[in-house]
């Protein structure tokens, strides 16, 4: 809503007019039926709510005198002013937010495994390693730190790679209609990101 030109206030405003009529007319339910993806249905309603909106523009502030709901209103728009600079459009914006989304579902899903079996410290030694990247411990750093050996290190290394892809895919899985659909999900993934 921020890219149309509408200030703080305004985009919340019309941001909270968005979310109720798409709940109030059920559209959700309606998507169902549809073999399209979630995101695609979610960004062509917003662009036909906009299009409405825009003969509105005279009318008076929507809600009224009515409390709004925070929907993240600091971290979006933080985003937003971050975003502000980048040269993707508020469509490639939303679809990259949403495969962060995802992304971050997976992330955390992970380290909660981890954390449930009492493996939290492997999991932080692991998480954000990157192999021949300058300042990055070796697998045999990372053991020491441990008290294990390179192998071991290598080998839960692989094993949680392995898991974040497993989930990852059970995460998109739960977002697409047919199984066949999430390799195409995963490579659209990555072309969001390396837009």
């Amino acid at each position: 809503m921020r890219h149309q030109g509408h200030d703080v206030a305004e985009a919340q405003s019309v941001t909270q007019e968005f979310f109720a009529r798409l709940l109030e007319r059920d559209y959700p339910a309606r998507y169902d039926q549809q073999p399209n993806k979630f995101r695609s249905f979610l960004l062509a309603f917003v662009k036909h709510f906009l299009s409405g909106q825009r003969g509105k523009a005279g009318a008076q502030k929507r809600g009224g005198s009515q409390t709004l709901l925070s929907l993240d209103a600091v971290e979006g728009e933080e985003g937003y002013v971050s975003e502000a600079l980048d040269e993707l459009t508020p469509e490639q914006i939303f679809e990259r937010r949403g495969v962060q989304t995802l992304l971050q579902r997976a992330f955390d899903r992970l380290a909660a495994e981890y954390i449930r079996v009492d493996t939290a410290a492997l999991f932080e030694a692991l998480k954000d390693f990157q192999p021949r990247q300058s300042g990055s411990l070796t697998y045999a750093q990372i053991g020491a730190g441990l008290g294990t050996i390179e192998t071991a290190v290598k080998s839960a290394m692989r094993r949680l790679r392995q898991r974040h892809r497993e989930i990852l895919r059970e995460e998109i899985a739960q977002r697409v209609t047919a199984a066949r659909e999430v390799g195409e999900e995963i490579r659209h993934m990555r072309e969001v990101l390396n837009r």
